[in-house]
């Protein structure tokens, strides 16, 4: 069997891919390419051979033109020439006791059509991982991120949204949703100062105390209370002073100080001369930094050896045990209550969990920043976290957010990785065993930063 990757580039909202390797029976679901809205990908076990194939997008069954198809008494199919991969000559090989990583390949068609930069770097990385390699990405990723600053995050033009501390916690809770906010700052009026941050985490705090008190739902207590009353008062929650960046800084600086302090986004806040009064130019992420790296290393990969490295030779994210990684993976079956999700997350210090069916297979991604779509329709009001499933509260999560999560498997370059994480709306990528689509780990943006500034973590 070899791994061979299929890319449909024709749009739609949902993508299958279909076979005779399949039986003409199992539709393997594609998923979105990092930076395109019209772009499919998934990578299937196929033996060698002549193979016919096509796309059922959105319910229609298609073939893709500028790929190669062939027409006979069964109809019009794509049809792809697989090849086993070329053994690299034992004199090539590096015996230094590590095992040899299997490297996806593409087949020749595709090769031509859809290869990149972050494949061929792949192809190229057959050298074990030097220590020395390590230091030498970590290095020159910190001096080039020093010589940037913070203004390179900030958009030419857009909006920036900050809440009132005061407002209900209904009205932020629906706002949030509406924008598509996992996060937001908090304005205080009385002092005119940004004065905090308004979080998924929060939200789930709230409707756990809600659920322990139903009586709070009954008096609309969300509708009445502000945001202020529950983070002060209610939650009982610790008031700690605000982290926020001045847009001088470096780029080096606000990684850091985001993955010290253990958040997830900063506020950018510029104080004119003879004011005391800020104002919010940006809500700043690891994304963006990431984003920054992405833009200026696309073509120089070599430049940064770390990142030509497979992501299982790697000691980075999690994996299910047994196979290595940083930390075990925690995933969730489609039938766990909502209540015992929201506690791992918190407990565990996670951000999300892999959703897999009986057999381990990827279904979806739940993660804290899915509690907002239950504002819609007030859903939250209604619901009972001790009864209501994941699956339930994924069915309200926007179908068209193809970007919530990128899937790759182990032999993927970290190159790869950050690709597919630079796009701004994924947080993390799901690594799959090809063909089965079996989960074996997790990398966050956090991950990839905690790699290189090891010494911040």
């Amino acid at each position: 069997m070899v791994h061979t990757q299929f890319v449909w580039s024709h749009g739609g909202n949902q993508v299958f891919l279909c076979g005779d390797f399949t039986g003409w029976i199992k539709y393997q679901q594609m998923v979105p390419v990092e930076g395109s809205s019209t772009t499919f990908t998934t990578i299937c076990d196929v033996p060698s051979g002549l193979h016919k194939f096509k796309f059922l997008v959105d319910g229609v069954w298609r073939i893709d033109q500028q790929q190669m198809y062939k027409e006979d008494e069964h109809g019009v199919n794509n049809v792809i020439l697989v090849k086993q991969p070329e053994v690299m000559p034992q004199s090539l090989i590096v015996d230094d006791g590590l095992p040899v990583m299997d490297i996806d390949g593409l087949d020749d068609h595709n090769q031509a059509d859809n290869a990149s930069t972050s494949n061929s770097v792949l192809h190229k990385s057959l050298l074990p991982l030097r220590a020395e390699d390590i230091e030498t990405t970590r290095s020159r990723l910190s001096e080039h991120l020093s010589s940037y600053t913070v203004y390179e995050l900030i958009p030419d033009s857009g909006k920036v949204f900050a809440l009132d501390a005061n407002v209900s916690v209904e009205e932020a809770f629906l706002v949030m949703h509406e924008e598509g906010l996992s996060v937001a700052p908090l304005w205080d009026e009385t002092s005119h100062q940004i004065s905090g941050m308004l979080t998924a985490s929060d939200f789930i705090l709230i409707l756990m105390e809600l659920q322990r008190n139903h009586t709070m739902v009954a008096n609309n207590v969300l509708e009445l209370s502000t945001i202020s009353a529950w983070k002060e008062g209610k939650l009982q929650l610790q008031k700690s002073p605000l982290i926020n960046v001045d847009p001088d800084e470096t780029l080096n600086a606000i990684a850091v100080s985001i993955l010290h302090n253990h958040i997830s986004t900063v506020p950018v806040l510029y104080v004119a001369q003879d004011t005391t009064c800020p104002q919010l130019l940006h809500v700043a992420c690891l994304g963006g930094v990431l984003k920054h790296i992405h833009r200026h290393f696309e073509h120089r990969v070599g430049y940064l050896p770390l990142f030509q490295q497979p992501i299982s030779s790697l000691p980075i994210g999690s994996w299910i045990r047994g196979i290595g990684g940083a930390r075990d993976l925690r995933t969730l079956p489609t039938h766990e209550l909502l209540s015992d999700a929201f506690r791992l997350l918190l407990d565990e210090h996670i951000s999300s969990v892999p959703i897999v069916d009986s057999k381990g297979g990827l279904v979806n991604i739940f993660s804290r920043s899915d509690i907002t779509s239950l504002a819609k329709g007030n859903v939250y009001a209604r619901i009972q976290l001790d009864h209501a499933t994941i699956a339930q509260a994924l069915q309200l999560v926007d179908k068209k957010a193809h970007s919530r999560f990128g899937i790759c498997t182990r032999s993927d370059s970290l190159f790869q990785v950050i690709t597919l994480l630079s796009d701004p709306g994924v947080r993390r990528v799901v690594i799959v065993e090809a063909g089965s689509q079996r989960v074996l780990g997790l990398i966050t943006l956090r991950d990839v930063f905690s790699l290189i500034f090891r010494d911040c973590c």
